[in-house]
């Protein structure tokens, strides 16, 4: 647990290949299914305050209480996911805690003067935000609003891995507006 928002929820890689990753990580390592979007739809996209179109696939699988998030930039606009490649790493770039109550906990970590680098949207009730600060790759923490339909995906997504069998391991995201 964190002191300063309770449990990890999610593990977020920057990859090259992001088919490849998924493929690694059903065959090697036998987590799954993973829902894939090859063109995340980002509302309100930030980094360091400045607008911009971000163009990332994403793929979500979990693996009991965590989620793995895989993450390719499918083009140059200012992200800390480019900055981390360009800093030649590859692998584990953020934590993701999950909140119910994104305003409250956002302003906790401002108190405690956490600075908003990256933020945006995905969907009704899915605001999230990466914070400045990194001690080493793979320290960034992201503050993920999960409620509504995002919540209901999560909820989706760790259930598909329960008891998994192996079988149809790459599957769309389903439709935000119909869950």
């Amino acid at each position: 647990m964190s002191r300063f928002l309770g449990a990890i929820r999610q593990l977020g890689y920057v990859v090259d290949d992001i088919e490849a990753a998924m493929a690694h990580w059903h065959e090697v390592m036998g987590v799954g299914p993973w829902f894939y979007n090859p063109r995340v739809p980002i509302e309100d996209y930030r980094y360091e305050g400045n607008p911009y179109e971000p163009h990332n696939s994403v793929a979500l699988a979990n693996s009991g209480f965590i989620q793995v998030e895989l993450i390719q930039c499918r083009n140059d606009v200012p992200s800390m996911y480019r900055d981390f490649r360009l800093a030649g790493h590859r692998g584990l770039q953020h934590v993701a805690y999950w909140t119910q109550d994104y305003d409250r906990d956002l302003a906790s970590m401002e108190a405690q003067g956490y600075r908003q680098k990256m933020s945006g949207k995905v969907g009704e009730n899915g605001r999230f935000v990466y914070f400045d600060r990194e001690a080493h790759p793979g320290t960034v923490i992201e503050l993920s609003e999960v409620m509504g339909p995002k919540g209901r995906m999560f909820d989706m997504i760790r259930a598909a891995s329960e008891g998994w069998d192996g079988s149809d391991p790459v599957r769309p995201f389903p439709d935000l507006s119909a869950i």
